[in-house]
């Protein structure tokens, strides 16, 4: 059985997989969507903005 390390590997290979990776770096270069990322792994990390309880 493939690990999941050899499955993502097997997945960056491939057309859809490179097609992925080369979205996610024009993502990754753009301020507003890396502010974006930011926030949501903030809010679910438990960082995000207080919910008014």
């Amino acid at each position: 059985m493939a690990s999941l390390f050899q499955k993502i590997a097997r997945f960056a290979k491939s057309p859809q997989g490179r097609q992925t990776i080369n979205q996610v770096k024009r993502y990754a270069n753009d301020p507003r969507k890396r502010q974006q990322a930011k926030d949501a792994l903030g809010k679910l990390r438990g960082k995000g903005k207080p919910r008014g309880y």
